[in-house]
């Protein structure tokens, strides 16, 4: 166990990917959260659900960094009801210092089920979120598509960028995308399944001493894409999500990156940049960040996606996943 201590530190503190000396280059983040009140509620208890929530915003206030949380409404509710006790969970995110957005009630898929029902979805995914800020003065603004999917068409992305603004909203992009939340299943596997036993505890430490690393190794990737792409570092739009490994892990991640030489801002901020303001170039069917996007629509070659980190095939096998 000290060895794996050990290791955990020791990755954290070395460079991924490539080196990069801080302070040499101006390097700024947003921090975004998805899927809350939490990503996964099957088969948590109401006990366990409040524990690990508290931990997570613990770990979002010792980190002291501004950032925004995407809501479910459906994960509101049980049987159809809403739990004024998930209710209570979202005060705590923004009593955290944290804004909160739209990210449809119950995290449809647009590609899936076309315009009109994702516009209906969205509308519904306010129902509690703008009672809840009024009280403190305040409107939903940002929004954030499930699984990155944009629209098909370019009509039909503006469409929906159309329809959003009718109701008040941005949408907040993502350029620094990842498999956060194959280890997030990974790690929820564990801690659900398995005993509280020496072996679990290792094996969880594992997958934090693995995650770390992963995720600077992303930063550097999406840096490095920016550079080339648009000759300097973008202020990027991180993606995470509520659950159970960033609950134990978030400090140390933030920590990484700061190390790193990142500074932490807002999403309004790094919208500021005018690169966001360029077009989407990408019809297909998934989800990709908006650095690639951009490069689509340059019509940049295969070559120039090259290089990204995977997800290694032992966190997936814990995940019971395919692919990221």
């Amino acid at each position: 166990m000290r060895l794996l201590v050990f290791l955990f530190w020791l990755c954290a503190w070395l460079p991924t990917f490539t080196a990069h000396a801080a302070g040499s280059t101006d390097r700024r983040i947003a921090v975004t959260i998805d899927d809350l009140p939490w990503a996964r509620l099957e088969g948590i208890t109401p006990p366990d659900l409040q524990a690990r929530h508290e931990r997570l915003i613990a770990a979002l206030k010792q980190a002291g960094v501004p950032g925004i949380g995407f809501v479910n409404e459906n994960k509101l509710e049980i049987d159809g009801k809403v739990d004024p006790r998930r209710v209570a969970m979202l005060r705590d995110w923004l009593d955290a210092g944290y804004e909160l957005g739209n990210h449809t009630y119950a995290h449809v898929d647009l590609h899936v089920v076309g315009i009109p029902a994702y516009e209906k979805d969205i509308l519904d995914g306010e129902r509690q979120l703008r009672p809840l800020l009024a009280e403190r003065g305040m409107a939903p603004r940002w929004f954030r598509h499930p699984y990155l999917r944009a629209g098909r068409t370019a009509a039909d992305r503006a469409g929906v960028v159309e329809f959003l603004a009718r109701h008040g909203y941005r949408i907040a992009p993502v350029t620094v995308d990842n498999g956060e939340w194959v280890w997030a299943f990974a790690y929820a596997n564990v801690m659900n399944a398995q005993a509280d036993t020496p072996e679990r505890e290792a094996l969880l430490l594992r997958l934090r001493l693995g995650y770390v690393p992963y995720m600077l190794n992303k930063l550097d990737y999406y840096e490095a894409q920016s550079q080339q792409l648009l000759g300097y570092a973008l202020p990027q739009i991180w993606l995470m999500h509520a659950n159970e490994l960033n609950a134990d892990s978030f400090v140390e991640l933030i920590a990484a990156a700061r190390r790193r030489g990142y500074r932490f801002i807002s999403v309004d901020e790094a919208m500021r940049d005018p690169a966001y303001a360029r077009p989407d170039g990408y019809n297909g069917r998934y989800g990709p960040s908006w650095l690639h996007r951009w490069a689509m629509a340059e019509k940049k070659p295969k070559e120039f996606y090259a290089g990204e980190s995977v997800v290694p095939k032992w966190v997936l096998d814990l995940a019971d996943v395919d692919s990221e």
